[in-house]
């Protein structure tokens, strides 16, 4: 009898632990896959797949689980930053046209950090002034330290409200506004501050302008830093 009254007290138990879990699981959000918006605030915007393919290597395809954002260089705290350590951040959008040194354009919604804000917890040292940027295919670009500042530029993971796919630069994108494409990198996996204002990224050091203003032509010329 006592053996009886265990078992049906146990299948009660059973019984109540997954009616509970079952109303549990109804309250909690769950996460679907973001959709592309195509307009933001009255203004339309181009498409993902307007973009054409012409990185150094092909598509790049990163793991966020063992993914690592080193910030390095002339810097009094190095730091090594998680994929969840970037995206789970105070995030800021825009809306910024990307232009094309082929002749194309895209205008993007783009969601992501603030990349100074990332930069100065490093806590740059006095003199330091350019940042160069590291890819996984190993392409490489400078841009000045002040600039990113001043401009608030963002280092994305979010394009119209989806997440950047891998073809488009997954997981970070440099949202490089009012300079060409080619300083746009993609990939990111290192970032250096330096002092060193005469480094040639991968098409810098192939005969681009070093500064990459969209004012000016693309190619090499005697650009805003004077050489």
């Amino acid at each position: 009898m006592r053996r009886r009254v265990l078992i049906l007290i146990f299948i009660l138990l059973i019984i109540s632990i997954t009616f509970i879990w079952a109303e549990y699981q109804k309250t909690q959000t769950v996460k679907l896959d973001a959709v592309e918006v195509r307009e933001y605030q009255g203004q339309k915007l181009s498409s993902i797949n307007d973009f054409r393919e012409n990185s150094i290597k092909g598509p790049q395809y990163i793991n966020s689980s063992n993914y690592h954002l080193e910030v390095t260089g002339l810097v009094e705290n190095p730091r090594n930053y998680t994929y969840q350590d970037i995206i789970n951040r105070q995030n800021y959008e825009k809306v910024v046209t990307l232009h094309c040194v082929e002749g194309w354009d895209v205008t993007i919604l783009w969601q992501g950090i603030l990349i100074y804000d990332l930069i100065k917890e490093s806590k740059p040292l006095n003199g330091s002034n350019m940042v160069i940027f590291y890819a996984y295919d190993n392409y490489s670009t400078s841009i000045p330290l002040d600039y990113l500042k001043n401009n608030q530029i963002i280092m994305a993971y979010k394009m119209n409200n989806a997440t950047i796919p891998p073809e488009r630069g997954y997981p970070f994108q440099l949202v490089a506004e009012s300079k060409w494409g080619y300083k746009w990198i993609k990939w990111i996996t290192k970032i250096e501050i330096t002092n060193n204002s005469d480094y040639k990224g991968y098409w810098e050091s192939r005969g681009y302008s070093d500064s990459g203003d969209l004012n000016q032509n693309y190619l090499k010329m005697i650009d805003t830093y004077g050489r």
